[in-house]
């Protein structure tokens, strides 16, 4: 898979007073001393959003589109004014793109300037991701959740699959800034309006104007703010309607980190949640004691490895909004140490740092042969999956899924079919039972593979208990849980039997002695107490993607969907930092909400991309 992306260049910024100034535009991110003034009439009064937020039943909600996210005050306005007059149980959504991001202190400095947002602008600099290019979502109330899309603006709403209520068409003066007014904007954002989709411009320049009436919008030319003599409003065809999202029953199969995440993003949406695994919570591969929230960092930005950075960092975000972990047993997030084992790996850690595509905030040099991954940690496994399923919606007990009749129109049930429940009717079924959805009638066509891994328990020394940093060399090391550290993993293909074998242990702690000697002396060197092991199978697909999205029809020409039934599978040894990405996709997909990914990703997640591989090579697949 080629690029599409280029690493992010954060905005280099000056500040004229409180107002911040862009160099390299020459141009102001707003007027000076009337930003939220400006705010209120080019973009809020434009959309009539106090008046369509006040319109709002229960279960509705507006979707915002926003071209340049610049300091945010716009973001905030409209927070502020949904608060003041959306009705309880409806919901905001704002996506918003921008090429060069504000570094944090610099967009702190710029929302200091307005104390009577201080609250939502302590929400958004928490939430505040990396300069790292695509999509990143935050909450920044319970029910506003924001997409920050690092990108073009061009390139994020030819890749968003979301449809939008109203426009803020914001950006740096078109006489300054003409990459971004192009035609392929005006038609991206023709693609994804509604009908009846407003939009509101500080710029009434004629290119802007024609190209959006070009692209299908009624546009009019309004009078400027303060002094200004014109600015844009526009309207796509149509009548609008607010839009609601879906609830409903669920039915999760696997209590593991997919099932757990999946059952709280679902339960987080308004779903009531069953979730069901005959072994319980978190006791095949995400039983581990210990495992570490990391990603390997590659200078390219193909999709794989965008998936790979954007799962970090949204496990991650989902960590610190959820409080986990919280006390010792739980782990930390202090950093993830990577010690390189020769000079390929070295070179691919400093090329990522070199490229920009991590950006200082996430990858850093520490030491000539080591680096860090900040805010990256280790965590337990099935302690986290616990603290997942606490909640209200969601009752978890031991049954096992044995099959499924996918409902046979939009709106109608799944029928799931337990082994000692019967068959429940629910609104959507979610296979997160790793390997075993195979099994079930119909699917022994999913691409996965099994790979047996075995995880050493060493006894924690008085020298070792000072060692708090989860380390990376060809296996892992982690800090001590409960006395035990973990040394991992051994990794066979050829064995698919979850068996202890004493060999493993001594490959284990001859790599931990080879790349961390002084690990391996602070456990006692050669009176090392090995205390235990945990053999466990982990399942991972052909192209070491997981696969996540709704389940397809291998048996249609051309394929179709079984209504009403998701996966969310196949994470290999990655899984407590893939999933919670992977939950929020495939619970936005159901709930009829924006997704977490953008159309690139879910392409490459989706299961549905091995039928469509078959097809190319043999048409007539899967043969009748």
């Amino acid at each position: 898979m080629k690029p599409s992306l280029e690493p992010i260049t954060p905005a280099r910024v000056d500040f004229d007073g409180s107002t911040p100034f862009a160099p390299d535009f020459a141009d102001h991110y707003f007027m000076a001393g009337q930003g939220q003034a400006e705010a209120e009439q080019v973009f809020l009064g434009a959309n009539r959003l106090a008046q369509r937020f006040s319109g709002l039943q229960a279960g509705e909600l507006m979707v915002v589109g926003e071209t340049g996210f610049g300091s945010g005050l716009n973001l905030l306005m409209a927070a502020r004014c949904f608060q003041r007059h959306a009705p309880p149980g409806c919901r905001l959504h704002w996506i918003s793109a921008e090429l060069h991001p504000l570094g944090r202190a610099d967009l702190a400095r710029a929302l200091s300037a307005w104390p009577d947002l201080s609250d939502l602008a302590e929400s958004l600099l928490n939430g505040y991701p990396p300069a790292a290019a695509g999509s990143h979502r935050l909450s920044l109330t319970p029910t506003i959740q924001v997409d920050l899309v690092w990108a073009d603006a061009t390139w994020a709403w030819q890749h968003s699959q979301t449809q939008v209520d109203a426009w803020c068409l914001d950006g740096f003066a078109p006489a300054r800034n003409p990459a971004m007014w192009r035609p392929e904007l005006f038609r991206a954002l023709a693609r994804r309006s509604r009908p009846g989709a407003t939009l509101g411009s500080f710029t009434a320049a004629g290119e802007v104007r024609r190209g959006l009436a070009a692209a299908g919008f009624d546009v009019q030319r309004k009078p400027g703010f303060a002094g200004k003599r014109h600015r844009t409003e526009a309207q796509w065809p149509g009548q609008w309607q607010p839009q609601r999202w879906r609830q409903g029953r669920a039915l999760v199969a696997g209590a593991g980190l997919a099932g757990a995440t999946t059952a709280r993003a679902l339960a987080e949406r308004g779903w009531q949640v069953q979730v069901v695994d005959p072994a319980g919570v978190a006791r095949a591969a995400s039983g581990n004691h210990a495992g570490v929230v990391y990603s390997t960092p590659s200078p390219h930005l193909t999709p794989q490895n965008r998936f790979y950075q954007s799962s970090l960092i949204h496990a991650l975000s989902w960590l610190r909004r959820l409080g986990f972990p919280a006390q010792p047993d739980q782990g930390q997030l202090n950093d993830v140490v990577f010690r390189p084992v020769d000079q390929r790996a070295r070179d691919k850690l400093a090329a990522a740092i070199d490229s920009k595509a991590w950006p200082e905030a996430m990858l850093q040099r520490s030491e000539p042969d080591q680096f860090r991954l900040i805010g990256a940690g280790y965590l337990s496994p099935p302690a986290w999956c616990q603290h997942l399923l606490d909640h209200s919606a969601i009752a978890h007990g031991l049954d096992r899924l044995t099959g499924f009749d996918a409902a046979s129109a939009k709106g109608e049930p799944v029928q799931a079919r337990l082994e000692n429940g019967g068959v429940q009717s629910v609104d959507l079924l979610v296979l997160c039972n790793a390997e075993s959805a195979a099994r079930l009638p119909g699917l022994d066509w999913l691409p996965l593979k099994r790979i047996r891994g075995q995880v050493s328990h060493v006894r924690a020394q008085a020298a070792s208990q000072a060692l708090n940093h989860a380390m990376c060399h060809s296996g892992y090391f982690t800090p001590a849980i409960d006395g035990l550290h973990c040394v991992g993993a051994s990794f066979d293909l050829k064995d698919p039997r979850p068996v202890i074998k004493p060999e493993d242990d001594v490959d284990n702690l001859d790599q931990l002695r080879q790349h961390l000697p002084e690990v391996w002396q602070r456990l006692g060197g050669d009176a090392l107490e090995l205390v235990g092991q945990r053999a466990a199978l982990r399942c991972q697909s052909k192209d070491f993607l997981p696969l996540a999205g709704p389940l397809p029809d291998a048996q249609q020409v051309p394929h179709s969907h079984h209504l009403g039934v998701m996966l969310n599978i196949a994470h290999g040894s990655r899984g407590i930092t893939h999933t919670p990405l992977c939950a929020s996709l495939l619970a936005d997909l159901a709930s009829g909400l924006p997704p977490a990914a953008d159309g690139e990703l879910m392409a490459a997640l989706a299961p549905e991309r091995f039928i469509k591989r078959a097809r190319r090579k043999q048409p007539r697949w899967p043969a009748a």
